[in-house]
């Protein structure tokens, strides 16, 4: 990151980094919809999947790995916001298959 950067820019960079990463392809094989730049990542939802996940947070730390976070948010009134589960010191190599195999979904044929 060019160190002129804003902080919106540099929030900016990172998701975009995130969502060029994972790739245009994987999302749609996911069925992602509602995707949105967070403060130091990425979150989406998904589509239908057999783990009920319905959220996907992609956030970048300090050491230059992801924490992704796995979510189920219920329906209105509520929005009950369920944990399903969490994956930290994932490298960039390995995020396919850490949201593969927390999804149930395959991202690529």
């Amino acid at each position: 990151m060019d160190a002129t950067m804003t902080k919106g820019e540099t929030k900016m960079a990172i998701g975009s980094i995130i969502y060029n990463q994972i790739g245009k392809s994987a999302f749609a094989m996911m069925g992602a919809s509602n995707i949105m730049i967070t403060k130091n990542g990425l979150q989406w939802k998904v589509g239908k999947n057999s783990k009920k996940v319905t959220h996907v947070t992609v956030t970048l730390e300090a050491s230059d790995t992801y924490t992704v976070k796995f979510q189920k948010v219920g329906r209105s009134p509520s929005f009950k916001v369920t944990d399903i589960a969490t994956a930290e010191d994932v490298y960039v190599e390995n995020l396919h298959q850490v949201i593969q195999d927390n999804t149930g979904l395959y991202l690529s044929l």
